[in-house]
């Protein structure tokens, strides 16, 4: 189809194929993701991720940032197509759409490609479920100055549209490594890094740790079961936050915002 022609079905091959990276499998099969909200595909655009197609809705679209953006795209041969309010719509997850959403190829790192030169400090997680708390960490990771996410041994897929919009952007520009958390540990120990658990019975208040002369990563445990024992005993040293209330734990995207902010003491 044309450029310049207006898609207006909910059903037409190339909204259907958007929507369905919603979906992991296909996301997998595929290499691409869904990236929607003005932010976002701008942050994409200026960090130099490989951009497939833009789907924009004209009667939604108000942001002159946005249309231009759209016009440096189409000439620099990115597929920009119309797109109906009632199909945009369907491929849309946030109310009150912007109008924008863009197919993005996806970019992974390696262990190999960060080292102390250019990742001094990390959050590292087992096996996360929320796709939500990912990318409300990789959002606090860019805030607090640090430098990497590490996501071991599986769990959510930091692509999932959930976890790119919470990150606001941060996505593109911070190195994401999924990773077993043996393959992790054997990489911290020859790069020099220190290995930080995180547990409601760790003896050692977060405030007290000496940070000062090494690169450090926090390790923290899946929502649901935490840190099991043999990987507690892998790290250096077991911190743990403070509880003064009734709760026995905090949201996993709370407690690593606060020992993030606790590096920006040095």
């Amino acid at each position: 189809m044309s450029e310049n022609e207006i898609i207006t079905s909910r059903s037409n091959p190339l909204i259907r194929s958007a929507r369905n990276l919603r979906n992991r499998k296909e996301r997998s099969q595929t290499g691409n993701f869904l990236v929607e909200g003005i932010l976002q595909v701008g942050e994409a655009v200026e960090a130099g991720w490989q951009i497939e197609t833009i789907l924009f809705a004209p009667d939604l679209l108000l942001s002159g940032f946005a249309k231009t953006l759209i016009g440096e795209e189409k000439g620099k041969g990115v597929r920009c197509i119309p797109v109906a309010e009632e199909a945009f719509e369907s491929l849309a997850e946030k109310e009150n759409p912007q109008g924008i959403v863009a197919i993005v190829h996806q970019k992974t790192w390696e262990l190999g490609d960060l080292s102390l030169g250019n990742c001094h400090y990390g959050i590292a997680l087992v096996s996360p479920q929320d796709p939500g708390n990912v990318g409300t960490i990789l959002r606090t990771i860019d805030a607090a100055g640090a430098d990497g996410l590490f996501l071991l041994d599986g769990g959510v897929d930091p692509f999932h549209p959930t976890s790119v919009r919470a990150s606001m952007g941060t996505i593109f520009w911070k190195p994401v490594v999924q990773v077993s958390f043996q393959d992790f540990v054997i990489w911290a120990r020859k790069e020099g890094y220190g290995l930080i658990a995180t547990s409601a019975h760790g003896c050692l208040d977060y405030r007290e740790l000496d940070m000062e002369d090494q690169s450090f990563i926090f390790i923290l445990g899946s929502e649901q079961k935490g840190l099991s024992l043999e990987q507690i005993e892998a790290c250096d040293q077991l911190v743990s936050l403070p509880m003064k209330g009734r709760a026995s734990s905090l949201n996993i995207a709370i407690a690593a915002g606060i020992l993030m902010y606790r590096l920006m003491m040095y």
